[in-house]
């Protein structure tokens, strides 16, 4: 292990420590087996300062400097074998606290930190953000496999002038400390990267960064790099998957959703057990599924609205299940497929023209395969009918818009850290089963890009953010 660059002995230190979830058990033989997130490793015959470093750094960041008779390349060896789990800290000679801490959070966690020159242009990454976890700050980024924790205030103000493109040593001289320390502080956000280095500008010219003109980088915003990689494995050490983390604080969310008030319209239920010799089959519908942007003059009819639901989204079945630690909730069995078979999408209907059917704002039952009128008003269901007319680029509003809303304590109370992914993935599957379904009946479907979320909670009156609108699908009649 080499010396850590830009070092400041009289105010600053390296110190060490593993992940929290590290175990240390030892062997009969005298080896030890090093238990990690990632694996488990054996160490044979440690010589004794090694295995005291082991063992201490269990306990929290230790001065490995300190321990007397340690061979560092020895320790360096063991280290090689655990990536992904030392955690590296900037330390105070006159502070118990350290300055930051880099914990890795995942096998590719491996710091190495680099010499910087304190008069080249520095920011920080435009993928890092900041947040709040057990009275702490968090710098992370999806770009990097580890997190940065601030434990000390004077961490946090080298992060808060890193916004714009700037230098060590003008950082130094803003917040009055010494230059060399927070260039060693700068050092591990950019073995992290979390700050980004560049090369001065020409001139008047700005200072150029790398990141800015990597064309892999510039396909992605910064919020869709994260949400692709916190709803997958790989770049985060966080909670993923079937976990019930919220089941013993609160109970599960309804299999379905009760019933709003309003008039109720009981929907025309088609019988599936019939027999399909005259009807169209599956491969003829996925080959001639298309999506339509200009419809026919009247509507569908309420009839067909009813065989178009009922076929892609009602409740077939209803059971109860066990989850962890015992408590039972329900699950339910639709047309198409769901998670865990939560289903957690509601449907709601946004009427301008429909064989008998009132205009307005019609919630779905899919249990008792019925619409509930919600919303009356004129205004609310022009202004989700005109943003659709705007997204298909039409000069006329669509017949009927179905908006597909999430409860998301249905999911969030099993899966954790996957639920708004999986959730858009359902929002497909629903969508290419309208898709189906309507070709079958030789309706005019169109699924939109996007929608407004807020005109959807207004018009709805959804309680944002536990129910919120993630799809848009518009079903018409094909022009003659």
């Amino acid at each position: 292990m080499s010396a850590d660059p830009g070092a400041t002995p009289d105010l600053s230190l390296p110190l060490w420590s593993f992940r929290d979830d590290v175990v240390i058990e030892p062997a009969a033989d005298g080896s030890l087996v090093i238990l990690t997130r990632w694996g488990d490793i054996t160490v044979d015959s440690p010589a004794p300062a090694t295995e005291d470093s082991l063992y201490r750094m269990t306990l929290g960041p230790v001065a490995l400097a300190n321990v007397a008779g340690l061979d560092r390349d020895d320790l360096g060896k063991v280290f090689l074998r655990l990536p992904g789990c030392v955690v590296r800290s900037l330390g105070l000679r006159d502070s118990s606290t350290p300055l930051l801490s880099a914990t890795p959070v995942s096998p590719l966690g491996v710091l190495e930190l680099p010499k910087l020159d304190a008069a080249l242009p520095i920011r920080l990454s435009q993928f890092a953000f900041v947040r709040e976890s057990d009275g702490e700050l968090l710098l992370e980024s999806p770009l990097s496999h580890h997190r940065v924790v601030l434990h000390l205030p004077l961490a946090t103000w080298v992060v808060g002038s890193l916004g714009r493109a700037t230098t060590s040593a003008d950082i130094a001289q803003g917040i009055n400390v010494a230059q060399s320390l927070v260039t060693e502080i700068v050092s591990y956000l950019a073995a992290t990267g979390m700050v980004v280095s560049g090369e001065p500008g020409v001139g008047d010219a700005p200072p150029q960064f790398p990141e800015d003109a990597d064309r892999d980088l510039l396909t992605w915003s910064p919020h869709d790099l994260l949400f692709h990689s916190r709803s997958r494995l790989g770049r985060h050490d966080d909670p993923a998957g079937a976990v019930f983390r919220n089941a013993p604080d609160m109970p599960p969310l309804p299999a379905v959703k009760p019933v709003p008030p309003g008039r109720r319209f009981p929907l025309y239920r088609p019988d599936v057990t019939a027999s399909a010799g005259t009807e169209m089959s599956l491969t003829d519908a996925i080959e001639t599924r298309h999506s339509v942007r200009e419809f026919a003059d009247e509507g569908p009819s309420v009839r067909q609205l009813g065989e178009l639901l009922f076929r892609a989204a009602r409740v077939r079945s209803q059971t109860e299940t066990v989850g962890a630690g015992g408590v039972r909730y329900t699950v339910s069995e639709r047309p198409y497929p769901s998670v865990g078979s939560l289903y957690e999408l509601d449907l709601y209907l946004t009427v301008d023209r429909c064989d008998g059917l009132p205009r307005g704002i019609y919630h779905y039952d899919p249990q008792s395969h019925a619409l509930t009128l919600i919303n009356e008003d004129a205004a609310d269901a022009g202004e989700l009918l005109d943003s659709a007319m705007v997204l298909t680029g039409s000069y006329r509003r669509p017949p009927t818009l179905i908006t597909m809303t999430a409860r998301m304590g249905r999911l969030s109370w099993v899966y954790d850290g996957i639920c708004y992914a999986t959730t858009l993935k359902h929002v497909g599957v629903l969508q290419q089963t309208l898709y189906l379904v309507a070709t079958r009946l030789g309706l005019a479907p169109c699924a939109l890009a996007t929608g407004d979320s807020e005109v959807a909670t207004a018009a709805f009156g959804l309680d944002w953010p536990a129910e919120v609108s993630v799809g848009e699908f518009i079903v018409g009649l094909p022009l003659p």
